[in-house]
């Protein structure tokens, strides 16, 4: 197996039992073992578990970012085009719907979406602070646009209402990628697009009231 194989091989394994399993459940031995590796690849290759999440995070986390950056940068230009601050609802699409598409993007996409929702709404920290780090960039910059967004909230207000907007995506992300199940009575949405609709009408109406 050669060294990009090895690599790819460790990455889709450790992604998928990361998000199946939990982080701290799973072994290194159990990763190797599925990917029919020996635990001295994942040393040479990565240096340690806590490494190796780090790199399951970059692999998808780096074009993901790109996609959100242009997307905001988007905004920003057409506010200033129509000679506007941009608005809270555009923002957040612009951070929410590239996440939630995820879906779209190939094979492992959704043991990835999963475990980007055990980050935002489950009780691993470590898992958690990998994963802000990755985001901080963006982060930074969307709680930036937020406050010319809603000038009238001091950041405080907008820095909580932007974490518990991550929360909600979280939460839609675990129960798209199975981490719940719907109570008799009521539906999934119908389509991806109808989910990215509620989960960003839902973050909007919150980050814009009084």
């Amino acid at each position: 197996m050669s060294q990009p194989d090895t690599k790819g091989r460790i990455l889709d394994v450790a992604e998928e039992l990361f998000a199946r399993q939990g982080f701290h459940a799973t072994s290194l031995r159990a990763i190797t073992g599925a990917a029919e590796v020996n635990l001295a690849a994942v040393n040479y290759h990565y240096g340690s578990k806590e490494a190796l999440l780090d790199a399951v995070f970059e692999r998808r986390l780096t074009p993901l970012n790109f996609e959100r950056r242009a997307r905001l940068d988007a905004v920003q230009a057409l506010a200033a085009f129509e000679g506007r601050p941009p608005r809270a609802e555009e923002l957040l699409r612009a951070l929410i719907e590239p996440t939630l598409r995820l879906y779209e993007t190939g094979p492992g996409a959704g043991s990835f979406i999963l475990l980007v929702g055990r980050a935002l709404s489950g009780s691993d920290e470590l898992v958690r602070k990998i994963f802000l780090q990755h985001m901080g960039a963006v982060f930074t910059l969307l709680l930036d646009l937020l406050g010319q967004a809603l000038p009238q909230l001091p950041k405080q207000q907008l820095f909580w209402r932007l974490q518990f907007s991550l929360g909600a995506t979280g939460h839609a992300l675990r129960w798209a990628g199975g981490g719940m199940e719907l109570p008799g009575g009521v539906s999934p949405p119908a389509s991806v697009e109808e989910l990215i609709d509620m989960v960003v009408g839902f973050t909007a109406a919150g980050m814009e009231a009084p």
